[in-house]
């Protein structure tokens, strides 16, 4: 699932590149062709981050499943150490 945030601010600025592709003057023009570039830039990253982020918790997932019991003594491990500094938080 794509970031809703990081989707409108691409729409946003190719809706600002298509808004100024007709206004003339120098600075413009760098303007909307840095804007350009880093929108692309961006997207390029993101992209890369979502399938590293995509990659690993397949890589988690699978590790989780093949040691199954493992995973849950770890889990109620923290769990329980967890519990034990809230409580003791709370008491104070």
């Amino acid at each position: 699932m794509k970031n809703k945030i990081i989707e409108r601010l691409a729409k946003d600025a190719e809706a600002l590149v298509a808004a100024t592709k007709d206004v003339a003057g120098d600075q413009v023009q760098e303007a909307r062709k840095s804007v350009d570039s880093a929108l692309e830039r961006a997207k390029a990253f993101y992209g890369h981050v979502y399938d590293t982020a995509l990659d690993g918790s397949t890589a988690v997932n699978k590790i989780v499943h093949q040691n199954s019991y493992q995973s849950i003594a770890i889990g109620i491990g923290a769990g329980a150490i967890l519990g034990y500094f809230i409580a003791r938080a709370c008491k104070k």
